[in-house]
């Protein structure tokens, strides 16, 4: 398996990989690959939102819940897909909700690395999955270790946390308000999208809580 984490991550994390739970989890997941069951991503990217966004550039950060399941989707960025793969309906009211908000058009491609490279973390809670079962890696460790990214960042301030739905807003106990901005709202699916979603702002308050703190805008 071709697994590889960028090092300021990997050194900012090195306690986690000598846990029982992380030495239990890799195990699974190197079984689930050995196995030849079909994994998402594919195992170079599962680390792909931490290579793309060192520890330092981090400065919006926004949690998924476990990788997309079906094939070609997945790329180890939450909500996003590679560039001539259809736009998850999720990412698609994103995308209007960022329309409403800023005034900018929509992209025509659902692939985010350029959101990463600008220090957007996007960080699922849970970082592989099996084909077409969602959920399917819950439970095995990921949501401790994604926990402990969280902690990381603790040690820096002014940091924006996007917590759309109940399931990333779990997360929102591990998160400095006084120190940081942490934006809610009901998750952008279509289910829910309308009870809050739209019109949550949360694009232009991200960047204008950044301004305010001296830091660079994100080019959404």
């Amino acid at each position: 398996m071709d697994v590889k984490i960028q090092e300021s991550w990997k050194s900012a994390l090195s306690a986690e990989f000598d846990k029982d739970y992380f030495i239990k989890l890799t195990d699974f997941v190197r079984g689930e690959y050995l196995a030849g069951k079909k994994i998402y991503p594919a195992a170079r990217n599962i680390f792909n939102a931490f290579n793309l966004c060192p520890v330092d550039s981090v400065q919006v950060v926004i949690i998924g819940q476990d990788p997309y399941h079906e094939p070609g989707q997945a790329m180890g960025l939450c909500f996003s897909v590679p560039d001539g793969v259809t736009i998850p309906p999720s990412l698609v009211n994103i995308y209007k909700e960022i329309n409403d908000d800023l005034g900018r058009p929509s992209s025509t491609h659902g692939d985010l690395t350029h959101w990463a490279e600008q220090g957007v973390l996007l960080l699922n809670s849970t970082l592989t999955v099996q084909a077409h079962l969602a959920a399917s890696h819950a439970g095995r460790g990921w949501e401790q270790f994604t926990d402990a990214v969280i902690n990381v960042l603790r040690q820096k301030n002014h940091i924006v946390y996007m917590l759309w739905g109940s399931y990333a807003q779990k997360k929102a106990a591990l998160v400095d308000a006084s120190q940081n901005l942490v934006l809610k709202s009901v998750h952008p699916s279509p289910l829910s999208a309308y009870r809050g979603f739209f019109g949550c702002k949360h694009f232009s308050k991200a960047n204008e809580y950044l301004i305010a703190n001296g830091k660079t805008p994100i080019d959404w």
